[in-house]
């Protein structure tokens, strides 16, 4: 009998540390709340220490931004000084892939007595856990968005994976699609030759890519 118990004891103890070794491997968790704390402490540093500073360090090395045309936003940021007053803004809705490393935020702004709605993508690294933003849009409002009562969240489906999507912008398009690894969640920008841009958001519902953020931006007007 004691020999039984031995046994079952360090039987015990392999399983127990294959467990721990399996914990020590599995990617940080990541639920749609770390990418509402990455926008307001996105929104806060811009306050503190300056917008286009905020946006310097916080970026992807591939980050892309819209002036109106598509740029490598730390390429464009190099030579941006922050201005005496930077902008505000607050996160309204949040939607993340299944796996929890793709995040895009979407609110309002304010500059002044301007105002505006925005959209951010970010990737969240898997092992490490940061935070950063890879495409960063947005325009102004004839009114101000107003505010929920909470953010809302929503996550796509974990399950069967979709196909990649296939598309192809029309002549003269600038057109990028960017999907996350696991493929439930996308984002497609296009900028037109006019400079008229749309972003268009979609997320895996277990039976389809569903849109949920359709941004589209007027071609700027002629001086």
């Amino acid at each position: 009998m004691r020999k039984l118990i031995v046994a079952a004891t360090a039987l015990a103890m392999i399983a127990s540390g294959a467990v721990a070794a399996r914990e020590r491997n599995r990617p940080l968790s990541a639920n749609p709340s770390g990418f509402i704390a990455a926008e307001l402490a996105f929104a806060r540093l811009a306050q503190e220490k300056g917008q286009w500073t905020a946006f310097r360090e916080t970026a992807a090395p591939d980050a892309v931004m819209f002036v109106p045309q598509r740029v490598k936003a730390l390429d464009w940021l190099k030579s941006q000084r922050d201005p005496a007053e930077a902008v505000k803004w607050q996160p309204h809705a949040v939607y993340v892939s299944c796996d929890g490393n793709v995040g895009v935020t979407t609110g309002a702004w304010q500059n002044g007595p301007a105002n505006g709605y925005f959209t951010t993508v970010w990737l969240r690294d898997p092992k490490k856990g940061k935070m950063t933003w890879v495409l960063d849009h947005g325009d102004g409002l004839a009114a101000p968005l107003v505010a929920p009562d909470f953010i809302a969240s929503k996550q796509a489906k974990c399950g069967s994976r979709p196909a990649a999507p296939i598309a192809a912008g029309a002549e003269g398009d600038d057109m990028a699609v960017g999907l996350s690894p696991d493929q439930t969640l996308s984002w497609t920008s296009t900028v037109h030759p006019d400079q008229s841009r749309r972003v268009t958001v979609r997320l895996w519902d277990g039976k389809e890519m569903r849109t949920v953020i359709d941004n589209q931006v007027a071609a700027p007007k002629q001086p």
